[in-house]
């Protein structure tokens, strides 16, 4: 692999690279270069350089360009499917569903070519106007993470370049293979050189100083909070605008009189879906004291059921990295030092062959949770899940709001008067009344408190990409009267 900088791959100008690993294994994977800061310098300069000319192309002209490269990225999806199971440890099924994501991303994006509109406003008479249209920023350098590595690729790029910005991608170091890959997708699609550039290496080393770049406009990104707290730090000298979706903690309630059957498969899903490696996943699991016991025990059986080892034929592959199982398997055990009683899995399994070695943690549920427990209070990021039970409506909706995160939150009740309370008291960006998630390419991804601030998708996450301009104008040809300019001045 090598960065992508002014249309060349290259080497790190330091000759040094990283390895990465697979989770599923714990196999080097492969190696990818370590970016330095005059690596950095080069692709925004190349990005600056680029940035006219790409504007001047047209919405409709750059359009074209996103669809070829939806033409490019389907043809060749089953290759992306592979590289998501091997670099992130998706199963098949979820990652032929990220793919779709990927697709369905650009082919929505490319559809607002013709929709970016601006307005005419009345000035103080009939011969003066304020026109008002649409400019992109500029040069946007987009951070990626990497647990849906081709996802947030897709969400990012392809609104920053129709808009006619040009773009620095950074991806995370645990999936930078995935991103090189998109690239060429749009690189083979008529991207121009200096308009898309690829950096990849360690955050600790080039992160802070591609954020604070001076001639960096915006910075979308897509991780956890205290990243972004730091990102809003170093960005502030330049005033560059920030897209940051950070942390979750979704609550999932389940009321006496919900579909049980329909909840619990939306809870293995917003549960276990990506090992529990979502924004959006369940993390707080509230039910109804009347259906309590009947509820956790249909799920327990459920999860058991669940299938954890090779992402060709398992129901859940592994965490993304060593780190990722110590810090799931700390939650565990701190949750059980709190009162915690573990109902179901709670450790790494046993597996055989090369998968002994991977990055595996069982599907997990405690109960006997309190809500100021940790593992009701910080993310997991993992497949565990605490659950509590809840008498009165108002009191859940209080416990689900108890949180510093407020991105997604789940719902399942019958009651329409219920699903209208929820609608106007839960204070989270994203509620799914009885069904499961993602968020859809129309809808507005964001949230509230620290999981950050603007958001992606819709034609609000277009509107993040661009700035309106304001002109004023006189047509009236007549002498101008400035109340403040006597007339007599000039003759």
């Amino acid at each position: 692999m090598k960065l992508y900088i002014d249309g060349q791959w290259v080497d790190s100008s330091s000759g040094e690279t990283i390895e990465k690993y697979n989770p599923v294994t714990g196999e080097v994977l492969g190696k990818f270069p370590a970016a330095t800061k005059e690596d950095v310098d080069r692709a925004i300069d190349a990005a600056e350089e680029a940035f006219e000319a790409w504007n001047e192309m047209g919405s409709v002209a750059r359009s074209k360009i996103l669809y070829r490269a939806r033409e490019l990225i389907e043809k060749d999806r089953g290759e992306l499917e592979q590289l998501l199971m091997n670099e992130n440890g998706k199963i098949l099924k979820e990652a032929k569903e990220e793919v779709d994501g990927v697709i369905d991303q650009i082919q929505y994006y490319a559809e607002f070519a013709r929709k970016i509109n601006g307005e005419v406003v009345e000035g103080a008479n009939s011969t003066r106007k304020i026109f008002q249209y649409k400019v992109p920023y500029g040069i946007v350098v987009a951070l990626t993470p990497w647990n849906f590595p081709a996802g947030m690729v897709a969400r990012k790029l392809a609104p920053a370049l129709l808009t006619g910005n040009t773009v620095v991608l950074k991806p995370s170091s645990d999936t930078p293979f995935t991103a090189e890959w998109l690239v060429k997708k749009f690189i083979e699609a008529g991207v121009p050189k200096g308009v898309l550039n690829l950096v990849t290496g360690k955050g600790s080393e080039i992160g802070d100083y591609i954020v604070s770049h001076r001639k960096v406009s915006v910075v979308t990104m897509t991780g956890s909070t205290a990243t972004g707290q730091r990102i809003m730090e170093k960005a502030s000298k330049n005033m560059a605008k920030l897209i940051l979706e950070l942390g979750g903690k979704a609550p999932f309630i389940v009321w006496k009189d919900a579909d049980i059957k329909n909840a619990i498969k939306t809870l293995i899903w917003a549960k276990f879906w990506n090992a529990g490696q979502s924004c959006i996943a369940a993390e707080r699991l509230y039910i109804h004291e009347d259906i309590f016991e009947n509820f956790l025990d249909r799920f327990v059986k459920a999860a058991s059921r669940l299938r954890v080892g090779d992402p060709r034929e398992a129901d859940m592959g592994p965490l993304i990295n060593k780190g990722a199982v110590q810090t799931t398997e700390k939650f565990v055990k701190d949750a059980v030092s709190d009162g915690a009683q573990v109902l179901l899995g709670g450790s790494r399994p046993n597996l055989p062959g090369k998968l002994a070695n991977g990055y595996f943690f069982q599907p997990t549920i405690l109960s006997n949770v309190k809500q100021g427990d940790e593992i009701f209070q910080e993310e997991v990021f993992g497949p565990v899940l605490g659950a509590m039970p809840v008498s009165d409506f108002d009191d859940a909706i209080r416990k689900a709001n108890d949180s510093k995160y407020g991105l997604a939150s789940y719902l399942f009740t019958k009651d329409p008067n219920l699903m209208f309370t929820a609608f106007e008291k839960v204070r989270f960006g994203e509620l799914y009344v009885n069904m499961p998630g993602p968020e859809a390419s129309q809808g507005y991804h964001t949230g509230f408190r620290l999981t950050g601030q603007a958001g992606e998708g819709s034609r609000y996450g277009i509107e993040e990409y661009v700035k309106v301009k304001n002109i004023y104008i006189d047509y009236s040809g007549r002498e101008l009267h400035i109340n403040t300019v006597r007339d007599d001045l000039v003759q």
